[in-house]
């Protein structure tokens, strides 16, 4: 069965994979953080190097002076069966497997080199590799560029602080075990990797002291005093280890050969055979692996409460994203109604006040039409040359005996041919206000955000029924205006000359009245006016009902019938077409969905992983 270090490792490949650790996904990025991890840090010349080749047992790392370790190298160990195969395998390059550990090197600098160039520069993005052997441990370290004090030539001075705050980045995390490698002969109390280790793990919880080139140190003396604990106590014990000398390294010793030469060191060392059980490289990894083991251990409820999270997070998105779309056309049809019924039940919102916007048709009624009638040119229409000039025509050769019947309508009829502009401009506006509230309906239907073609398409059309609506309302109001003008109110002007008696009480008839005096035809004006302004009344109220009626309310209940009669006449390949979806989108949605077959497998395994032990 899989170990949890094992089933670790790998999900931190995938996490890497999909979400591009190191300045990708939010998501995994966390989840990267939540699954411990061994973070190799030392100063340049510490023995770093060379304890990693130690626990791998192979020399793969590259070599030389100065910063050599220029970025992060994430290395994921994984124990085979005895008598595999030894292979190793890099993120950059997935299809390809190294058995020659001279290529891996080889490749480390050469990616290194891809990002940083052939400087001396760092880069915090991390190299991946996997090494697969019988002769490891289940573990996964994080090598680190060296510590260093001094800038080199071709470093910006700014490279110190750089490289202290890459690897902080690393060992502040509360979930990464610090392996601190230290020189035996130099002090301890002026090491680079103690120094940084105790700023971030004050109490030492989580730091694994290691020291080097132990057999370097001054005949008659020895580190005791550290290993022990006295000088530098840790809460975890500290770590002896002989590594291959620069001879060794120079002739290419064997590394099986190496650990067997360190284990003699210890078992025969006056000053250190007591401790030999706890020394060396061979010893170093199997600690970490069963520390790193215990901690993910302890970790599983937090780990899958982070997973249960982003499970739901990535199902939310992809429902606001949309399943894949069917290839057959009932599907694809059954899909794109569904898209409509979405869309009109919003669009419905807008006009019903569930939304905003449906409220400007109201203003348009409210504000727009009676300011609209109120700036009517009545006044200039009906004074007093034109009244004269427009009876005077309408009598013709023989002025009119009683009153001016045929004046007093061609007067009206003028007149009321003014309505006819605020009643279109009524219409035009509502129709501004519905195109509007569809275009906005359209952008907030979420799941409409993933069919480009079939936004426009939809869009059109309904762009072509406000179209219909409004030219059936115009007709409308205009009629209204022409009724009124076919057939007048006669009871308006018959009430006038009872009017005109009441006023003047017990005189009955003025004798020898002028009727083509200034007064008759100021009287004419004043009823016409007061007519017009009784039609302008009317008008008021019905045109903002012919509105509604033959265009909110036709939207309200057929916006869409020309698009279906359209959509019903499409065949499979047409309609897969509105359905294209936008590239972006569909590349995010199978994203999503491989994050969460991986999230969802992940917990699965770490629980089966976790109960069967």
């Amino acid at each position: 069965m899989e170990s949890l270090i094992g089933l670790v490792n790998r999900i931190q490949r995938a996490c890497t994979v999909l979400g591009d650790h190191g300045g990708g996904d939010s998501s995994f990025s966390s989840l990267w953080e939540a699954l411990p991890s061994v973070a190799v840090v030392g100063g340049q010349s510490s023995g770093k190097s060379s304890v990693l080749e130690s626990i791998v047992g192979r020399d793969f790392l590259p070599r030389g002076s100065g910063i050599v370790t220029r970025r992060p190298l994430v290395l994921q160990l994984h124990k085979t069966e005895d008598g595999s195969k030894e292979y190793a395998e890099f993120l950059h390059l997935p299809k390809r497997q190294f058995s020659d550990f001279a290529l891996v090197r080889k490749e480390i600098q050469d990616e290194t080199d891809r990002v940083t160039g052939k400087s001396k520069m760092i880069s915090p993005v991390p190299i991946h590799l996997s090494i697969y052997s019988p002769n490891v441990v289940n573990l996964t370290l994080i090598d680190l560029p060296g510590l260093t004090k001094v800038a080199v030539e071709g470093q910006p001075e700014s490279i110190v602080q750089d490289i202290e705050d890459m690897v902080r980045t690393y060992v502040e995390k509360p979930n990464c075990i610090i392996l601190a490698i230290s020189p035996a002969n130099q002090d301890i109390a002026t090491s680079d990797a103690m120094k940084l280790a105790k700023e971030v793990d004050p109490h030492g919880d989580r730091t694994f002291g290691v020291l080097t080139k132990l057999d370097l140190m001054d005949k008659g003396t020895n580190a005791l005093e550290v290993l022990e604990g006295r000088s530098y106590r840790l809460q975890r014990p500290w770590v002896g280890v002989v590594n291959r000398s620069q001879a060794d390294i120079n002739r290419n010793a064997d590394m099986m050969a190496a650990r067997h030469k360190e284990r003699e060191y210890f078992a025969t060392s006056p000053d250190y055979s007591y401790l030999v059980s706890r020394m060396g490289s061979e010893y170093l990894a199997k600690m970490l692996s069963q520390h790193l083991e215990s901690v993910i251990r302890a970790r599983i409820p937090s780990i899958i409460s982070l997973i249960n999270k982003n499970i739901d997070e990535l199902e939310a998105e992809l429902d606001r994203l949309g399943r894949p779309v069917g290839v057959d056309a009932g599907a694809q049809l059954y899909t794109i109604l569904e898209l409509c019924r979405a869309f009109d039940k919003i669009f419905k919102e807008h006009l019903d006040g569930g939304r905003p916007g449906g409220d400007r048709i109201y203003g348009v009624f409210d504000h727009q039409l009676p300011a609209a009638l109120k700036k009517l040119p009545f006044d200039r229409y009906l004074c007093l040359p034109n009244v004269k000039k427009v009876v005077s025509e309408a009598d013709g050769y023989q002025p009119h005996l009683i009153a001016p019947e045929q004046g007093y309508r061609r007067l009206i009829d003028g007149a009321l041919n003014y309505f006819r502009g605020p009643a279109e401009a009524s219409v035009d506006a509502v129709h501004l206000v519905l195109k509007e509230l569809v275009r906005k309906s359209i952008s907030e239907t979420q799941e409409l955000k993933r069919f480009p073609s079939l936004q426009a398409e939809l869009g059109a059309a309904c762009y072509v029924s406000l179209e219909r609506f409004r030219d059936e309302s115009k007709k409308t109001v205009i009629r209204l205006v022409d009724m009124e003008s076919a057939y007048l109110t006669v009871d308006f002007f018959r009430k006038l000359p009872q009017e005109m008696e009441e006023k003047k009480g017990a005189n009955p008839v003025a004798p020898n009245v002028d009727r083509y005096n200034e007064g008759h035809f100021r009287r004419i004006a004043s009823n016409v006016s007061s007519y017009i302004n009784m039609i302008s009344d009317t008008l008021k109220n019905t045109i903002p009902k012919a509105a509604v009626h033959c265009q909110v309310r036709e939207a309200k209940h057929s916006l869409l019938n020309l698009f279906y009669t359209q959509v019903g006449k499409r065949e499979a390949k047409q309609l897969g077409q509105m359905l294209d979806e936008d590239p972006t989108l569909m590349e995010r949605r199978q994203k999503c969905a491989k994050r969460l077959e991986l999230y969802k497998a992940a917990r699965d395994e770490i629980e089966s992983v976790s109960w069967a032990r």
